[in-house]
């Protein structure tokens, strides 16, 4: 299979603390509560529902690896998962990455090798002061 990729544009915001244990996620909204300590950036430029239907079909091979990748201005952080065949991609707010085997409308990997608080924290720190973030989510 070749590699498929897609991009999503977002920021951070003074609430990201990146804690939470089995969950990573990245959204359209563009307010953050300090509850929301999985999150890693808002504003996303684009959700789930946006993606391309052959990304999509490559992502629910349970053999698939999924690469998601962060990029700022001075770091880039990577976490890879596999894929599920019970993936949607139907969500129209959030991609949302997780350490279990648990699916729903926002889950975009499974079996991550770390959730929001395996994340690099100086990249934590970077998106706390809000700024620019690419997400690329990568599909071999």
């Amino acid at each position: 299979m070749s590699r498929l990729e897609e991009v999503i544009h977002a920021r951070g915001h003074e609430h990201v603390r990146a804690e939470h244990a089995s969950t990573f996620e990245v959204t359209t909204d563009d307010y953050l509560t300090p509850a929301g300590d999985c999150i890693l950036a808002v504003e996303a430029d684009r959700a789930p529902a946006d993606f391309d239907p052959a990304f999509v079909d490559a992502c629910r091979d349970e053999s698939a690896t999924i690469t998601v990748t962060l990029e700022t201005a001075d770091h880039v952080v990577s976490v890879t998962g596999r894929g599920d065949p019970r993936l949607e991609f139907s969500n129209e707010r959030s991609a949302v990455g997780r350490t279990s085997d648990y699916v729903d409308d926002r889950t975009v990997l499974v079996g991550a090798a770390h959730a929001a608080a395996g994340f690099d924290r100086n990249l934590v720190a970077a998106l706390a002061d809000g700024e620019a973030v690419t997400v690329r989510l990568a599909v071999e």
